[in-house]
């Protein structure tokens, strides 16, 4: 459970941030340990929180379904007001790991299961522990579901979706006959109905454990690697020190088209990697001084390291940030221009945490804001009481609108762990956003359009007409991205309208193909 828990702060204290406002915050409660692994924004602007959770009510009741960890969903909307809340549950333990948002505006689960066939789980286990992924629509309810693995023993940790609509799943396989060392990396790529298209194994003779796996925009992925390996196995690069950032690209079909290694002499922990305009940012924690092709030495304990290169994997720029004593990164967002093609700035959200010493303040939560080019512009603190408070911040997240999402763990008492997800403004970053009175995507549309509206408004009119001036649809909204249905429309051109509640009017065309 080590990677669940990823940093400690008490969240209450972020209301003393001046530069941020608290838009709003929801807490989910709970009487058992409950991990928190993620938040996503969802292709409609809402939120889905994932993680895993001992259901209370089993623990209230003489039946006999098993009372370990299950996978647990919740979805928010844009005002932070719940959605719906789903629990998918096995025979044993199950770990929810990751989640992709789909471009229907559904989402695709994998988790790490210990169970075998039973209750919600449709599938026989592997042997051991394996991968089980759920297809979800946006409701949360099931539209598949698969479970993958073999007599090792499986960890999913990472699950994208591609162009071609279908999905790669990534994770760690222990002592496999088919791997190369003690820890291995498994890449599994799937259609969009779920049917297993291939599987690679990838590692040297060592221990090798994937952290991050992002989309690329042709189609492929890119892994991003903690690796104790030298060269051997798969693997075609040495290592400069004791682990290192080990990055895979891999081409539509899964297939490996270029890897790099990134260290210097001690010890550097890959944490995750984001897409640029330039091509891609990874980001972790070094211990190197300016050694192996680590150019930037360390100022204190554990610094930040973070690395941009293009798409062919050649550097363009690396950096470090210091906290003082233990930094741990623990989530990274890119801003990008309205049109996409540009990097306006790079959010960081990570921890830093004393060692070798007590101290009743010893944790400290951060954010750090740099420009494109990773020159620091601000960075905001918020103090912790204590890591014997087990409150833990889980993921962090950089919204189109400017707006921050923090979603965490706060236990009054030990063993019971609530959930909190905090929305915040900020008004230095909300400065950089250019924003369009009206954005539909994706454009054109086979079956579903977003429509974003930009300006503020606490209703809004969204109407649909074709080129004659009729109108076919008309809804009503408080979001400001809504969803509209485009199937049954032929193919040509549209206009999509909206009039708000303050008198603000916009229009765009719409292209069915």
């Amino acid at each position: 459970m080590r990677k669940l828990y990823l940093s400690a702060f008490t969240m209450c204290t972020i209301l003393t941030l001046s530069a941020q406002e608290v838009i709003w915050q929801k807490d989910i409660k709970s009487n058992t340990q409950d991990f928190l692994s993620q938040v996503i924004t969802t292709i409609d602007g809402q939120y889905l929180i994932t993680g895993s959770s001992i259901q209370s009510k089993k623990l209230s009741t003489d039946n006999k379904q098993n009372n370990g960890y299950d996978l647990h969903l919740v979805k928010l909307n844009q005002q932070g007001e719940e959605v719906w809340e789903k629990f998918f549950v096995g025979s044993n333990h199950d770990f929810l790991s990751a989640t992709v948002s789909t471009q229907d505006g559904g989402f695709l689960v994998a988790s790490t299961s210990y169970s075998c066939k039973s209750l919600d789980k449709k599938d026989d286990s592997k042997g051991g522990s394996d991968f089980w992924l759920i297809r979800l629509n946006e409701f949360g309810d099931e539209l598949w579901q698969k479970t993958l693995g073999s007599s090792s023993d499986e960890e999913a940790r990472s699950v994208i979706q591609t162009t071609d609509l279908g999905f790669f799943v990534a994770g760690n396989v222990q002592n496999s006959a088919k791997g190369y060392g003690s820890k291995d990396v498994l890449i599994i790529k799937l259609d969009k109905n779920g049917k297993e298209l291939s599987q690679s194994i990838l590692g040297g003779k060592g221990l090798d454990e994937v952290e991050k796996m992002i989309p690329t925009k042709d189609g492929g992925a890119l892994l991003g690697i903690y690796s104790r390996s030298g060269m051997g196995g798969s693997k075609k690069t040495e290592n400069f020190g004791e682990g290192d950032y080990w990055i895979i690209k891999l081409n539509k079909e899964g297939k490996v088209e270029w890897e790099k290694n990134f260290g210097g002499k001690g010890d550097d922990h890959l944490r995750t990697l984001v897409l640029t305009s330039e091509g891609f940012l990874i980001g972790g924690e070094s211990r190197s001084e300016r050694s192996g092709n680590k150019t930037v030495g360390i100022e204190e304990g554990t610094d930040l390291w973070l690395i941009s290169f293009n798409d062919r994997g050649d550097e363009i720029w690396q950096k470090s940030y210091n906290f003082k004593n233990r930094d741990v990164l623990m989530g990274m967002s890119v801003l990008h221009s309205s049109d996409d093609k540009t990097s306006k700035g790079i959010l960081l959200g990570g921890y830093t945490q004393a060692e070798g010493r007590i101290q009743t303040d010893d944790e400290t939560f951060w954010m750090l804001y740099l420009d494109q080019n990773g020159n620091e512009q601000w960075r905001k603190h918020v103090k912790g009481e204590s890591s014997k408070k087990e409150e833990r911040l889980s993921d962090i997240k950089l919204n189109r609108d400017g707006s921050i999402i923090l979603a965490g763990t706060s236990a009054e008492e030990l063993g019971k762990e609530n959930w909190k997800i905090i929305k915040l403004g900020d008004k230095q970053i909300d400065q950089l956003i250019v924003k369009q009175d009206i954005k539909i995507y994706p454009n054109p549309v086979s079956d579903y359009a977003y429509v974003e509206i930009g300006f503020d408004f606490k209703e809004a009119d969204i109407s649909l007409y074709d080129m004659s001036g009729r109108q076919l649809q008309s809804l009503k909204t408080r979001n400001n991205v809504t969803k509209i249905n485009t199937q049954n429309l032929i193919q040509g051109a549209y206009l999509i309208t909206i009039k708000t509640d303050t008198n603000k009017t916009a229009n765009a065309k719409l292209i069915k193909k």
